[in-house]
């Protein structure tokens, strides 16, 4: 082979860039904007024991996620082997996010996988994100600067490299600092740092704190002095990953914590929608304090003819009203609506009717008026406001899921309407959820509460847990309903409903949910 055919067949990929990206230390709120787009648009995703199962679930359904977590001393892959991994995946021309915990360059060895990558020749960029050690002290209320306290802040590493001859912390300098201290992952050496600052100078008696999995619903904040704070954290069980704060501003979590004084702090919470519905009630729960967990027992799929949907959208004009019972419906409905017809102003015609606000919002959203509104969730609120006048001899549609109750259509025919029922959409089970998962959570009591917000999401839910005992499973769990319809459907299958909302939204049942633990908790 010459040379000239050689250089022809040879193929040149230009490497990927690698993004070493903050992910905050917990609270997937933390991330930055920049941070969350690049977890959207990821190749491959490196990620560590701290970055945040919540975050993972923004990256691409095809990305490929590699876990390199470490513990202690259980590293899942070593250094030298991530830094290896990083450069291979950017050479096939990938985009990679290496995601770690907090911020890369503080305490997280981004620098050096940095310097492996510069003398590959592969291009990164940084995304900072919010540290620990600033992060963990905020939501436990302890300010690492305060004009009455401290006007420095000091961060120093709790474990260092075990391989050291000798410490390269100066205990003599930190002892005279008279400004805040925080050491990260300094649970295994806490009774050394306490002996070692007071040896050399530290009162004994100086405020010191611990907050372990800050920023998270698990968070624990314990306050005491440097004296003591190793055997009450060894009391208590504080293992890590964990912050400690020396400095008095410790003393200041006392009066401003407020993180965990919110009403869902501390509490799992089983969300069953549809994944694509799911964020907005796991923001609302996460705002609280609570940790949403996603078991989606629903999926939206397509109706298996389109052929009714299409022929009625083709007749819009003939229709004197159009009910729309759910935010599913109106997407569904206009989704397809819009591959038939080019124009909203097609839908001139009819009047429109909406169960619920939430419902009247997304058909707002269109550009349309809403001129029925029934403000309960359920079908019976739409019939109370319908006159003989407004039904006798009118043509109604109804787009809504092929199983649905029947109160509607059968009221409306009852009062001399006349009524086309087209399914926009199917519910069915979802094909990729973990349920042995859930199972277990629920037995060891690691979920606080379930939320139902619909009677699907229930039918769901017992199908996809057949074969558990449900009774046992939800012994001491907090059954919630978004309202009277959903619960009925709940207790029809023999599950005890806690709470059910009095607003059946979304919104109204987390906040029905909130004033229960308020009250359970007081």
């Amino acid at each position: 082979m010459s040379v000239m055919e050689t250089t022809e067949n040879c193929r040149f990929i230009n490497p990927g860039t690698v993004y070493l990206v903050g992910a905050g230390p917990g609270d997937p709120g933390l991330i930055t904007v920049k941070g969350l787009h690049k977890i959207r648009t990821a190749d491959v995703i490196v990620y560590d024991y701290l970055a945040g199962t919540r975050i993972m679930e923004e990256a691409r359904p095809d990305a490929e996620l590699i876990y390199v977590g470490k513990m202690g001393k259980d590293h899942t892959v070593e250094q030298v082997d991530i830094n290896d991994l990083l450069i291979r995946k950017a050479r096939q021309g990938k985009n990679i996010v290496r995601l770690k915990g907090g911020d890369p360059y503080v305490f997280g060895r981004g620098g050096e996988e940095a310097e492996e990558l510069v003398a590959a020749g592969i291009p990164f960029e940084v995304v900072p994100g919010v540290t620990s050690a600033i992060a963990a002290p905020a939501y436990a209320g302890m300010p690492v600067t305060h004009r009455d306290h401290a006007s420095m802040a000091t961060f120093i590493t709790g474990h260092e490299d075990p391989n050291k001859n000798e410490s390269a912390i100066d205990w003599d300098v930190l002892a005279r600092n008279p400004g805040t201290l925080v050491f990260l992952m300094g649970i295994k050496n806490l009774s050394n740092i306490s002996k070692s600052l007071i040896k050399h100078g530290k009162s004994s008696k100086t405020p010191a704190a611990l907050i372990r999995w800050g920023t998270t619903p698990q968070q624990v904040s314990i306050v005491s002095t440097l004296e003591d704070l190793p055997s009450e954290a060894e009391r208590l069980g504080i293992k890590p990953p964990a912050v400690l704060v020396v400095g008095s501003v410790a003393l200041l979590g006392k009066s401003l914590n407020w993180f965990e004084k919110k009403a869902l702090f501390g509490k799992r919470v089983l969300i069953t929608r549809s994944r694509e519905q799911s964020g907005k009630m796991a923001e609302k729960i996460s705002e609280q304090g609570g940790d949403p967990i996603l078991f989606p027992t629903i999926t939206i799929m397509d109706p298996e003819d389109f052929k009714p949907l299409d022929e009625s959208i083709s007749r819009i004009g003939c229709f004197d009203w159009v009910i729309f019972t759910s935010v599913n419906g109106v997407d569904r409905f206009f989704r397809r609506f819009f591959t038939i017809r080019e124009d909203i102003r097609d839908m001139a015609g009819p009047k429109i009717g909406a169960i619920g606000p939430v419902t009247a919002s997304a058909i707002r959203n269109y550009g349309l008026k809403v001129d029925l509104l029934a403000k309960e969730f359920v079908a019976e609120g739409v019939l109370r406001l319908l006159s003989d006048k407004e039904v006798r001899g009118k043509r109604f549609l109804i787009p809504r899921a092929e199983k649905a109750r029947e109160i509607l259509p059968e009221g409306i025919k009852h009062i001399g309407g006349e009524v086309e029922v087209v399914t926009v959409y199917r519910t069915g089970l979802p094909s990729a959820t973990d349920v042995d998962k859930i199972s277990r959570m629920l037995d060891k009591k690691e979920i606080h509460a379930v939320t139902f917000t619909s009677s699907s999401t229930v039918t769901h839910f017992v199908e996809m847990l057949r074969g558990t005992d449900l009774n046992t499973l939800l012994k001491g769990v907090v059954v919630a309903s978004i309202g009277p319809v959903t619960s009925d459907t709940a207790r029809k299958n023999g599950l005890h409903v806690n709470v059910e909302a009095s607003e059946y939204t979304v919104d109204g049942l987390v906040r029905s949910i909130e004033e229960y633990f308020k009250v359970t908790r007081a």
